[in-house]
């Protein structure tokens, strides 16, 4: 199923509505302009498995550029919009764009853009006027409104969010299928989600990040109707759900978290009886706020583990999640597998060791063949770096990410457990636990605490954490010491710049072990 399919039999439906605004794309419209969108690129002598880059707030021209690019078989980079002019050149460069789109919002890049992005041939700017770019609309108007007559499915190379070094593009094989071919991905949407062509889906993230890319454009395959916002606001959301009579939609913990901390009279009164599917991952939640969010919404919490990489993908319902807490559910693609990092055996159910899938969707680093090499094992099974276990009944737990975990006195230490309990504290906003240098141990537990009221900090909050989750923790697992942050590094999607945290610790140290 595409787009085009829906336009043919109801070219006014509402395919995407902007919550803030209330513009609203037709399926007829959404058809027209992404054709345009994909005879620009072929006029500008772009051909399948070629590359182009887009940054873009949150808008209706967005998924115009998108599924341009998904129907003329390119490789398409959606860029982070936070990002500095030299690290969007960065990726610009990397990904080998031929192309490149940008919003009027970065006008002020565009000098700086145009200049360092070296190997780009076109540079379009939507809204705006810029010198040595030409207007997107200006140039799209001009392309006939029919499809280009070798259509072909293309797909996105995302890069890494870059906590760890220069990002990395996800490249991911296109074979030359049709337009519209079945996927993994889609029959999972469809099998798992219940996506149809009924669904009101909310998308509170930003567009750019690969669930929501992801998950929004199948919404719109299916023929339903994407409600999308700018920027999350956790009130706005919820009155979101109630007035557009939402059905689907995606979060990430830390959206949990704002809607949970909301005052009572915030979150009462509003009538979220249409919402059956909050679809959630993107990183861990606590067990707690899991709970919390089960008993206020009901059973309708669908979680998965999954990654650009697209290797492999675990789903949990809330019903299987209650007897199983912690787990992130069984293999709906591929297959996980637990390995003992130094001997590379498979590990029996209950022991924790790097988790792999097997077969797996490939994969490869763009540009950094090191880095896929690293990703795979002797048998052709993939990893994402993370720790975890499984249970007798193919359950997968996660425990950590491989170069967070903390070794302390030779014992290790997964900080996600102390991360899950001060975040129930109800004076914490945010908090990020690492391993910082202790000359006899080697490392030691830090938390760093983004407050809800900055005024707080200071020693008697910090001694009072420490007992908070000395109380439901074992010491070990806990912080000797806490630091106050006015604003934890984070990414819009609510991922966490661990990396950062950690390096103001470590300093320019070559060597995480004292």
């Amino acid at each position: 199923m595409y787009i085009g399919e829906h336009a043919a039999r109801h070219p006014d439906k509402p395919a995407i509505i902007m919550a803030e605004s209330g513009e609203t794309r037709s399926f007829g419209a959404l058809e027209a302009n992404s054709n345009r969108a994909a005879q620009l690129y072929r006029a500008c002598g772009l051909r399948f498995r070629d590359h182009m880059a887009f940054l873009l707030e949150n808008s209706l021209v967005f998924y115009d550029v998108c599924f341009g690019a998904d129907r003329a078989g390119l490789y398409y980079t959606a860029i982070p919009t936070k990002l500095t002019a030299p690290e969007i050149a960065y990726i610009v460069n990397d990904c080998g764009a031929r192309l490149l789109v940008i919003g009027s919002a970065f006008a002020h890049m565009a000098d700086e853009l145009r200049a360092a992005c070296v190997q780009v041939e076109h540079f379009f700017i939507t809204g705006a006027s810029a010198a040595g770019w030409r207007n997107w609309e200006e140039a799209t108007a001009a392309q006939p409104a029919t499809p280009i007559a070798d259509e072909v499915q293309g797909r996105d190379m995302l890069y890494s969010s870059g906590t760890t070094g220069k990002p990395k593009g996800v490249k991911r094989p296109l074979n030359g299928d049709a337009v519209g071919a079945p996927t993994l991905f889609f029959n999972n949407c469809r099998n798992y989600y219940s996506y149809d062509a009924d669904m009101v889906y909310l998308s509170p993230a930003p567009g750019y990040h690969a669930a929501p890319l992801r998950y929004t454009m199948v919404v719109l395959r299916f023929g339903g109707l994407l409600v999308v916002m700018r920027h999350f606001d956790p009130v706005h959301a919820l009155q979101l759900i109630e007035k557009h009579r939402v059905t689907h939609s995606n979060w990430v913990p830390t959206m949990f978290v704002r809607m949970l901390k909301l005052p009572a009279d915030q979150r009462a009164g509003l009538d979220l009886s249409s919402h059956r599917v909050a679809i959630h991952g993107a990183g861990p939640v606590s067990a707690e706020t899991k709970r919390q969010m089960i008993d206020w919404w009901g059973p309708i919490l669908f979680e998965y583990y999954a990654a650009s990489e697209g290797n492999g993908t675990t789903n949990i319902t809330s019903e299987e999640w209650l007897q199983r807490p912690g787990s992130v559910g069984r293999a709906t693609i591929g297959q996980p597998r637990v390995v003992d990092e130094e001997s590379g055996e498979e590990l029996p159910p209950g022991q924790s060791g790097l988790v792999y899938f097997s077969d797996a969707q490939p994969f490869v680093y763009h540009n950094d063949p090191e880095k896929t090499q690293a990703a795979y094992n002797a048998q052709g099974w993939s990893t994402l770096g993370d720790i975890g276990y499984l249970d007798e009944d193919g359950f997968l737990y996660l425990t950590d990410r491989k170069a967070f975990m903390i070794i302390s006195g030779g014992v290790n230490i997964y900080p996600q457990e102390a991360e899950n309990v001060l975040i129930q504290h109800p004076a914490v906003f945010d908090v990020a636990v690492i391993g910082v240098p202790n000359e006899d141990f080697g490392e030691e537990v830090k938390a760093v605490v983004q407050l809800v009221d900055p005024a707080q900090a200071g020693p008697e909050m910090a001694q009072a954490l420490i007992d908070f989750c000395r109380s439901r923790l074992s010491p070990i697992k806990c912080p000797r010491s806490v630091d106050f942050d006015p604003a934890l590094p984070r990414h819009e999607t609510g991922k966490l710049y661990k990396r950062l945290v950690k390096d103001r610790y470590w300093g320019n140290k070559t060597s995480r072990i004292v």
